[in-house]
């Protein structure tokens, strides 16, 4: 099963539509660095995600060093985000991420990556989630007023799940 490091805006956008028990539920195990727990999840979300599988994981000694010099030479990026970044490149897991520099990073290092529409794109794809829920998820995330989404590409996705609600009829 692959394993999806995560960083903070994922989940939020998670629980912002209203979807993280179903999307924690996907064919994947989900993963955040202990120093990302404990400093942005802590508390009531963050019992909700350890009850729902989140494994939460610590960094070796190499892989502190390595965030270390990555949050030295991109200070855009927070702590969380180089440790985060430190676990997907060192573990060969994907990194999960909605953060533009932490993005153009994973990029640059040549480390898999993807966004919160990915995992909508896989939940609707493997039929793990009604249309109709993934449609009110991504309609409910999309007016969120700090969605940071790329407008066109939520639009494109929100028109596919459309159709595909359209060929199931009313037995969604």
């Amino acid at each position: 099963m692959s394993i999806l490091v995560s960083d903070t805006s994922v989940l939020i956008d998670l629980e912002r539509a209203q979807l993280l028990e179903e999307m924690l539920g996907l064919p994947f195990e989900f993963a955040v660095p202990d120093l990302l727990y404990e400093k942005e999840l802590q508390g009531q979300l963050g019992d909700r995600l350890i009850a729902l599988g989140l494994r939460v994981e610590g960094l070796t000694p190499a892989e502190v060093t390595r965030a270390t010099r990555v949050r030295r030479e991109n200070a855009r990026l927070s702590i969380p985000d180089t440790f985060a970044f430190a676990i997907a490149e060192s573990r060969e897991w994907t990194l999960l991420t909605g953060d533009g520099a932490l993005r153009e990073l994973a990029a640059n290092e040549e480390v898999e990556m993807h966004g919160v529409l990915w995992l909508f794109d896989q939940a609707a794809d493997g039929n793990h989630i009604a249309v109709d829920r993934l449609h009110g998820g991504l309609s409910t995330l999309f007016s969120h007023p700090r969605c940071r989404l790329p407008v066109r590409d939520v639009r494109d996705r929100l028109a596919r799940l459309e159709r595909l609600l359209e060929r199931l009829g009313p037995m969604r």
